[in-house]
């Protein structure tokens, strides 16, 4: 099956669900695509058991598509570029003390709580895995999805500076997250499983701090290069070019393409640099642009998310682990995020509950399932990516659809300071 028909055929299936989403359930896009996906692969599998034509080909369109591959090389960049040029700058740098901790110290701190605690229960109820690989499972599931973030806050009508610590976090955590994972996982495939702590810092720091870095030299000279000229249709193309052109780059030397996106994406979208680059028909094709791709990409996403399930072996205790571990990855949510909030709330203004509302929507989504994905046959592949499907179905289609009653709630002020 070429590439072309397989992507006709998401896309219309996108188009189909999508109109079925806003013209019956008027769920949020994220959450109502991946609903009508599900059920429309349950359906598929109910039909099987009389014509198995459909199941046939909607296995082999998934078995096609390397769905690690498409959304971290690929999807993951322009995503997170175009959530970034929309993200609220200026709340973002007021918040930039607490994102960068919730970024780097609360995935860390998750990591281990996850990988610790999962470790046991997953011996309690008869598998026993290796604690590095459960190491990997936290590194893969702490990251929160500012994809599936972002539209259910806004629509939520969440205060400025809450949604500016939820969306800050799960923009940048993305980055520290799938190098963290990476980490772990080169320790994991390892015959003797040395850690050699200056080799492990030297690859965190590059990734890392090479990616800022990289997104920085991007923002500034996609700044450079649209201030001196006024052409609509050429600076569009020029962001473009810097998201698809910094992706290679970093793959190419090893940094981080999310942090690169993300910081190239808040510097060429906040509304210093707006004023003094984008005329206003500029601006508004800039915006329209990236607002439409970000739209058909999560469409694809969300409908690739739902029909992944076909090819998961769904055994009994597989299941099992993945129910028990949907309140340990929350409550290590929770714990990681307490010591930074109760720091800084003395120095800034937080929403009420805020550590409630956080651990709530910090959704997972399709990076977590990328990055299990990724996982070897020897680090229990099947098992966490079951695991890690349940919980993002979980995430998105629970958690996502009460995260605005959670924020309506507690939001005394909805301006936020």
């Amino acid at each position: 099956m070429d590439y072309f028909l397989i992507i006709t055929i998401l896309v219309s299936l996108a188009a189909v669900f999508g109109y079925i989403n806003v013209r019956f359930l008027k769920l949020p896009n994220t959450i109502g695509l991946m609903l009508i996906t599900i059920l429309f692969s349950l359906g598929v599998i109910g039909l099987a058991a009389f014509d198995d034509t459909l199941l046939n080909v909607e296995k082999e369109i998934i078995t096609n598509i390397d769905f690690e591959e498409i959304l971290l090389e690929v999807m993951l960049s322009f995503l997170l570029f175009a959530g970034a040029l929309h993200t609220n700058f200026e709340q973002l740098k007021i918040q930039r003390w607490p994102v960068l901790v919730f970024a780097t110290l609360g995935v860390l701190v998750s990591t281990f709580l996850v990988g610790t605690l999962m470790f046991y229960v997953l011996q309690l109820i008869g598998l026993n895995i290796d604690y590095i690989y459960c190491l990997l499972f936290g590194a893969l599931i702490s990251p929160t999805d500012p994809i599936a973030v972002l539209g259910i806050l806004k629509k939520a009508g969440a205060a400025k500076n809450l949604e500016a610590k939820i969306v800050g976090e799960s923009l940048f955590n993305d980055g520290v997250g799938v190098v963290v994972f990476l980490t772990i996982f080169q320790i994991a495939g390892s015959a003797e499983r040395n850690i050699d702590a200056m080799a492990i810092l030297e690859l965190f720091s590059v990734e890392v701090v090479g990616g800022i870095v990289l997104g920085l030299i991007l923002g500034y000279v996609t700044y450079l290069l649209m201030k001196s000229i006024d052409d609509y249709d050429i600076e569009v193309i020029i962001t473009l070019a810097a998201v698809m052109l910094g992706t290679v780059l970093a793959h190419h030397f090893h940094l981080s393409a999310p942090l690169a996106m993300v910081t190239a994406g808040l510097l060429v979208g906040n509304d210093t640099v707006r004023a003094t680059t984008m005329s206003e028909i500029t601006e508004s094709y800039v915006d329209k642009f990236w607002e439409l791709l970000d739209i058909l990409l999560n469409t694809i996403l969300f409908v690739l998310i739902g029909m992944e399930m076909l090819v998961l072996s769904f055994r009994g205790e597989y299941i099992l682990a993945g129910i028990i571990a949907i309140p340990v990855v929350l409550f290590c949510r929770y714990i990681s995020l307490l010591l930074p909030i109760n720091f800084f709330k003395k120095k800034l203004a937080f929403a009420p509950k805020t550590n409630l509302i956080m651990t709530w929507g910090g959704l997972r989504g399709g990076i977590s399932i990328a990055l299990a994905l990724g996982l070897q046959a020897e680090m229990h592949r099947e098992l966490f990516l079951v695991v890690t499907y349940v919980i993002v179905v979980f995430s998105i289609l629970v958690q996502g659809l009460s995260i605005g009653k959670l924020v309506e709630k507690y939001s005394v002020d909805k301006t936020g300071a």
